[in-house]
């Protein structure tokens, strides 16, 4: 992975697809589904951010994204859910290591679509991206203590779960502990091929 090349792809999005999810670069007309999902405390209960206090918030947050895809420096896709052309939630890289060919993973997805698979579909394809287009050697995903649905979403999707970090990070002003669950090249190649 070189920085020129993932600024270049990440400035001009590719559009990803799956049998009910469409993949794309957020967008201004997303602000009220943004906004829906981001609103809401069940959403962020786990992640580091707050709920969006006003669509004024989210309208803000929509362009430092815009501005950021233009330099290649945002990593997530919008996920669309195609039956209802609705803008559900995010998927994408959080951090990339290029030295060591790593990128870690997450996702966001509206409540009103937790239970359906949606989050392992997402996950799926964006690991499929980051093995066959970044060559990455190794995804690895994040989540906090207590988060079990997110743990399930990664064992789902063939990844290990190799430990917590014991507060290892300050979030919304509480030490939190973190769980690592990973996935590496070869084992999700091995698994491609038993399907």
């Amino acid at each position: 992975m070189k920085i020129n090349f993932l600024s270049k792809l990440f400035s001009y999005i590719p559009t990803l697809e799956t049998k009910r999810l469409v993949f794309r670069a957020l967008k201004r007309a997303d602000l009220y589904d943004v906004h829906e999902y981001a609103s809401n405390p069940k959403t962020s209960q786990y992640l580091l951010w707050e709920p969006h206090e006003s669509l004024d918030y989210t309208r803000e947050f929509i362009e430092i994204v815009i501005s950021k895809y233009k330099s290649g420096e945002y990593n997530d896709w919008a996920i669309v859910h195609k039956e209802d052309d609705k803008m559900i939630g995010t998927c994408g890289f959080t951090k990339i290591d290029e030295e060591n060919n790593v990128v870690e993973i997450g996702y966001v997805i509206n409540p009103s679509y937790w239970g359906m698979g949606i989050a392992t579909e997402a996950v799926e394809k964006i690991i499929e991206f980051a093995f066959d287009e970044l060559q990455a050697n190794r995804i690895e995903a994040k989540f906090i203590y207590g988060n079990d649905a997110s743990l399930a979403v990664m064992q789902k999707v063939g990844m290990k779960f190799e430990g917590y970090q014991r507060e290892a990070m300050l979030v919304k002003g509480r030490y939190k502990t973190i769980g690592i669950s990973s996935i590496l090249k070869r084992e999700y190649h091995q698994r491609r091929n038993e399907d």
